[in-house]
């Protein structure tokens, strides 16, 4: 029988794109999902026969109920995951449907986790986190940890162009990050940290180059220290044109905050970046630069593993990152019941071998440490 795929919010950019990359990887039959009847149809028809569209809302939970029934894997691009909770993925676990996620919020990334011992007892393969980043950048970390007998610290750096060919979604996800100091885990200790703080400037292969980057509150900043037994744990993010940075810092630090919390606030925000990423798009390109950088000690000495990655379309990329999860799960190379992140639960030949079959390359070096 043909495999049946269910994604949630597949109209979007992220969700079209996790469906263009299924529908070119395996013979399974995709249906994506909407609110606007129009607009989904006409993404479905753009995307092949493979794909089909079925209007959706999940506050209707019957109608939801019964497309999870019909379908052998769930994938939720339903964001912005921060208003999200996680009822799809218990809709998921009472009906034995393995689950995939692209959430990017830590908040959302609890809920989800809490569910990993139903979700085991159910023998439901739930992996949150899913996409570019998070997603493929945490196994570059987990990549990177292998090759150290001892990690220490772990420092991520994302650097998006544009709108990165994504939708308004992404950009209230950014806005949406802005609105609560949040923990990292620095020298051993749990610390509180402002976003869109402490900029640092980081090389990144071409055509990036040096650039920009600062604190952002990521799942990574928990789920990794519970990953590997490491003391310190860095996510910070940029964009490209560098004074989107700016623009950036002065709505984390400088407007009220009672303003950025507010949703309406956010959202006009969102718009007004969305108008003008579609100005620079054509000058900055759309793509994607990820740079792991893991730091610790081989057979006694200090060492450090840098793996970097560079796509020239972000949501593509992402769609990569999270199709090449759903191959692996309808093909049946890859099963680990419970709710994890990608870290957590992926290994790391599997990875590799969905990256070279989807031509993308990551560039790995040995950093020189001095004792």
């Amino acid at each position: 029988m043909t495999d049946q795929v269910l994604i949630l919010g597949g109209r979007g950019r992220i969700g079209s794109s996790v469906a263009q990359d299924i529908a070119t990887h395996t013979q399974a039959q995709i249906t994506i999902t909407s609110r606007k009847p129009a607009a989904g149809m006409a993404v479905s028809d753009q995307l092949g026969p493979q794909v089909q569209f079925l209007a959706l809302d999940l506050a209707d939970v019957g109608k939801l109920e019964d497309a999870i029934a019909r379908t052998n894997l769930v994938i939720h691009c339903a964001g912005p995951f921060h208003y999200r909770d996680a009822s799809v993925l218990q809709l998921c676990i009472e009906q034995g449907v393995n689950y995939l996620d692209v959430s990017d919020h830590p908040s959302f990334t609890r809920k989800a986790l809490a569910y990993s011992s139903q979700a085991q007892s159910a023998g439901v393969t739930a992996i949150v986190n899913t996409g570019i980043f998070p997603g493929i950048s945490n196994s570059m970390v987990r990549q990177g940890v292998e090759q150290l007998d001892e990690p220490e610290r772990i420092h991520l750096s994302y650097l998006v162009s544009g709108s990165g060919g994504a939708g308004l979604t992404v950009m209230r996800t950014t806005f949406l990050g802005l609105q609560h100091p949040f923990e990292a885990l620095i020298d051993g200790k749990w610390q509180k940290i402002e976003p869109y703080s402490d900029r640092e400037v980081i090389q990144f292969p071409p055509p990036y180059g040096r650039a920009g980057v600062y604190w952002f509150d990521m799942p990574e900043a928990f789920t990794l220290p519970d990953t590997f037994p490491v003391k310190t744990v860095i996510t910070k993010f940029g964009s490209v044109p560098d004074f989107y940075n700016h623009l950036t810092w002065i709505a984390a630090h400088w407007f009220p905050k009672r303003l950025i919390q507010n949703r309406n606030s956010v959202e006009f925000l969102a718009r007004v970046s969305h108008l003008m990423t579609d100005v620079t798009n054509p000058f900055s390109g759309i793509g994607v630069a990820i740079r792991s950088e893991v730091t610790g000690r081989k057979q006694g000495q200090k060492a450090g593993f840098c793996s970097t990655l560079v796509h020239d379309n972000t949501a593509i990329a992402s769609g990569c990152g999270t199709g090449s999860i759903a191959q692996l799960l309808l093909e049946g190379k890859f099963k680990k019941p419970g709710v994890w992140a990608q870290e957590q639960a992926l290994p790391t030949d599997l990875f590799e071998q969905t990256l070279i079959s989807r031509g993308i390359t990551l560039h790995q070096e040995w950093l020189e440490q001095q004792d």
